[in-house]
């Protein structure tokens, strides 16, 4: 009987490391995708946040395309293969979440304040998914049309709406580090990503 639990206990250890060795053991994936819908991930506010870019309708002659404050957060383990690589890793997600200017006076003075939350986005990286699109990324909308809800799931956007712009003028692989200092700081480098210079 003993010799019978050892002999099992070693082909579960052989399995695990054979596995182990060959790479079959899957990355944390941070989404849920099925028939090109995205479940709306949860407790992103607790991934890493990269940066908040603006462009404000008063400073684009009253048409920006983003008015809204865009808060853009990336998934821990894809930080952290960032950090490590400088690449995006395939399983990648990163979620925007959408703010109205709300105000633009405060105490301390003049500026842009953020209001009421409007919208929520998502882009994934995955060959498995998304072998057909632009680098393999998926571009997905929560926003409801009175931008005061959000959807539980989202459909995958079409190609031009998202990809064209995203494949002009991201700095890297479809991303737009330029507006993202926490990623630009943290590239193959995790000394400056905590702050160092």
């Amino acid at each position: 009987m003993r010799a019978g639990k050892y002999l099992l206990g070693l082909w579960i250890l052989a399995a695990l490391g054979s596995s182990l060795m060959s790479g079959s053991v899957s990355a944390k994936e941070y989404f849920t995708v099925k028939n090109n819908v995205l479940e709306r991930p949860t407790g992103y506010r607790e991934w890493v946040y990269v940066g908040t870019p603006l462009t404000p309708n008063d400073m684009n002659n009253g048409k920006a395309n983003f008015q809204e404050f865009h808060t853009v957060y990336i998934d821990p383990e894809s930080w952290e293969h960032w950090k490590k690589t400088g690449n995006v890793r395939d399983g990648a997600i990163l979620i925007k979440e959408m703010t109205s200017v709300g105000s633009k006076v405060a105490t301390s003075g003049k500026g842009y304040f953020m209001g009421d939350f409007i919208g929520l986005e998502a882009t994934i990286k995955s060959k498995r998914e998304f072998p057909d699109e632009p680098g393999n990324w998926g571009y997905f909308s929560f926003t409801n049309e009175d931008h005061k809800s959000i959807k539980k799931a989202a459909k995958l956007e079409p190609t031009a709406n998202c990809n064209g712009c995203h494949q002009a003028s991201a700095q890297d692989d479809l991303v737009f580090t330029q507006y993202y200092p926490v990623l630009r700081a943290g590239k193959s480098s995790p000394e400056k990503a905590v702050g160092g210079k």
